[in-house]
């Protein structure tokens, strides 16, 4: 099998070259290191068995090479980003390796993929992961607060702990207990926020995912969240939305939950 290493980091290149020494009838034609060598390389070349494709190259993101050139052949993206943001092509029968990369894994890639052979198949799993990397950069990285007299107060998202809603006046609560007045309505805003990383918990709160301290049991079978900073009212999540909030919250670290073991399943 004939490989080819589209990877624009030496260490990273080296470190998937020895990978792929270990492993039986995978040989390396060359490593590819931007998106412009790699479209000149396979307007001169016949197509490799395999593609070992990093998704972030020294010239953009490897989504360009699509658009001037047709790979037929199985890729395997090597990325940084986790699996979350990833699963669009994980559906799709492409699969990828999340650095640092070990030798189980790529074996594991590879026999995924030995079976792929549907071109068809493939160029839409690349085209809906296209679509779900386009889709996730329209969330907001930044806001521009405005401030008294003329002035904008620029504030990171990953700054803000939650949002709340009191009398249809939006406030944002910062990490570092400020607090900012927003023009948004909470329903703009859960369009505007990365999904992965806040959770709309009722209709006066959005939460951040790093803000969750602990869970209690509170009656009726809901869940109170408690943050890291103190807020105006308790905040509680209803029955209905318990196995949403696990899910969004699923295979997280340092995250104290009294009741998951307890609790509903």
């Amino acid at each position: 099998m004939k490989a080819l290493i589209i990877e624009d980091e030496i260490l990273a290149s080296k470190h998937l070259l020895n990978i792929l020494q270990e492993i039986e009838d995978i040989s390396v034609i060359t490593v590819i290191e931007s998106i412009a060598q790699t479209i000149d390389w396979f307007a001169k070349n016949m197509q490799p068995d395999i593609v070992f494709m990093d998704i972030h190259l020294s010239d953009g993101s490897a989504f360009e090479i699509f658009k001037h050139i047709n790979i037929t052949c199985p890729i395997i993206f090597t990325t940084a980003y986790d699996e979350y943001a990833l699963k669009a092509f994980k559906v799709n029968s492409i699969d990828y390796l999340l650095k640092p990369i070990e030798v189980p894994d790529v074996q594991a890639a590879l026999k995924k993929l030995k079976g792929l052979s549907n071109t068809e198949t493939m160029q839409s799993a690349i085209n809906s992961l296209i679509s779900s990397f386009r889709k996730a950069s329209k969330y907001k990285t930044h806001f521009l607060i405005p401030s008294k007299g003329d002035k904008l107060i620029p504030v990171q998202t990953s700054d803000l702990a939650c949002f709340y809603i009191d009398a249809g006046i939006v406030k944002a609560f910062t990490f570092e207990d400020r607090t900012f007045r927003f023009d948004y309505t909470l329903d703009e805003l859960e369009d505007l926020l990365n999904p992965e990383d806040f959770f709309r918990a009722n209709r006066q709160y959005i939460i951040s995912r790093k803000a969750i301290k602990d869970i209690d049991i509170w009656f009726t079978n809901r869940l109170s969240v408690n943050l890291k900073i103190t807020v105006p009212e308790r905040i509680l999540i209803s029955k209905a939305r318990i196995s949403e909030f696990k899910i969004w919250h699923g295979g997280q670290t340092g995250f104290s939950v009294k009741f998951y073991n307890n609790f509903i399943q």
